[in-house]
């Protein structure tokens, strides 16, 4: 069974993934390998979406990410920079290898991992 992460975001195009399911505006399925990537648009319909009984509502943006592992992510950061993105920071060499932050359109950020 795939793990499934939930993104709010303004604009549910995809990150380069497989569209599953893009049945409304406000909502599409995506997948990568096993990961099944869920976007809903804040009051786009649907349950994910929809503010809570006090009347906070889910938006885009913050700390919290998914991570994509990379075979290069020199040639990954250029290709990005070449499109426009934009990156959080330049690629951080760690323990375990290297990563960097990119946020998608709604301003959430996504890491972008290559082991050592």
């Amino acid at each position: 069974m795939p793990v499934s992460v939930r993104y709010i975001v303004d604009d549910v195009d995809t990150l380069g993934f497989t569209v599953d399911m893009h049945p409304a505006p406000g909502f599409a399925s995506l997948s990568r390998g096993d990961l099944r990537l869920l976007l809903n648009r804040p009051g786009g319909g649907g349950g994910g979406g929809q503010s809570m009984p006090d009347g906070r509502a889910p938006a885009p943006g913050g700390w919290l990410r998914f991570l994509i592992e990379v075979a290069d992510i020199e040639a990954t950061v250029a290709k990005l920079k070449a499109s426009g993105a934009r990156l959080r920071s330049e690629i951080i060499t760690g323990q375990g290898g290297r990563q960097i932050l990119v946020d998608d359109p709604s301003g959430n950020p996504v890491e972008l991992f290559q082991p050592a």
